[in-house]
């Protein structure tokens, strides 16, 4: 177990502080209706049910999510892209409505630059991109939010990031490609204590990487930002012991649990009363190192 990830210490998010002495969860919201676990249950009719996505952001919220995660393009192994306006209508008045009735930090799951800057004005107090800000104008837009960013490692698209990917040394690699980022962003003009770091467990990697990965998370951790891992009901799970996408608490809060015990900071979660409960007892075993 690492011990200097409790000085991490806290992050402005658009006012909100973020203490991150402790690990934190994100509650998953994805207004999609095709996100592999929970696409369509916030659809009604062809669109997004505001009601049924306050009534989880509360149930979220007091269940002990520190962060909720709202997205509107699934990033699935396969899925296809939105349009920018798809986007933009799926997520803006989620985050609003969200972000005036909670005291949650809404976060926005996206790679889009527009997407960032309404979300922004919308009451969003995190960027959270899969494609670690590498998508036209999404640097400079995220720079001029003025929020946090979590830089995320994929490989390739999610329509082609799970065909056959490869590495000579997945830990060593995922680790270059989120140093070398975490450089791009403080050149743009991003203050290093704004950003934190996800290897993408999922993204573009096998079971087996998945597992180097979690093996050597305290790799990524000295890198010296706060890390996120986002390891909820995801196929590596599946690959050990084959089960149903309803089936996998037990082993995500038992990854969760790893994760954090080799210093991730947030566990992206759509299980979030019992990973927040995971969490409370690493953060209990931190106090007395």
């Amino acid at each position: 177990m690492r011990t200097d990830t409790q000085a991490f210490g806290s992050i402005d998010c658009a006012g909100k502080t973020l203490d991150l002495s402790s690990p934190k969860v994100m509650g998953i919201l994805n207004v999609t209706p095709d996100s592999f676990s929970d696409g369509g249950v916030f659809f009604g009719r062809g669109k997004v049910s505001l009601d049924r996505v306050l009534g989880q952001a509360e149930a979220m919220t007091a269940a002990g999510a520190s962060i909720l995660d709202v997205g509107g393009e699934s990033t699935r192994p396969g899925a296809d892209p939105v349009s920018e306006a798809e986007e933009l209508d799926r997520v803006i008045p989620v985050i609003e409505a969200i972000s005036q009735r909670f005291d949650t930090i809404v976060s926005l799951d996206s790679s889009t630059a527009s997407v960032m800057r309404e979300a922004a004005v919308a009451g969003a107090g995190l960027i959270n991109d899969v494609r670690g800000l590498r998508r036209e104008g999404a640097l400079v837009a995220a720079r001029d939010t003025g929020l946090p960013v979590c830089l995320m490692h994929m490989s390739d698209e999610p329509t082609t990031m799970q065909n056959n990917p490869q590495y000579q040394d997945v830990v060593a690699e995922v680790g270059v490609f989120l140093r070398d980022r975490l450089e791009d962003c403080v050149k743009a003009g991003i203050a290093e204590h704004l950003v934190l770091l996800d290897p993408g467990f999922g993204f573009g990697k096998t079971a087996a990487h998945n597992y180097a990965l979690l093996a050597h998370l305290d790799d990524i951790v000295s890198i010296g930002r706060p890390v996120l891992a986002g390891l909820s009901r995801k196929s590596m799970i599946a690959a050990e012991i084959h089960r149903n996408l309803d089936e996998r608490l037990p082993a995500s809060l038992a990854l969760a649990t790893l994760a954090a015990a080799k210093g991730a900071r947030i566990i992206r979660a759509h299980d979030v009363k019992e990973t927040a409960d995971a969490m409370a007892m690493v953060a209990a075993m931190e106090r007395e190192l």
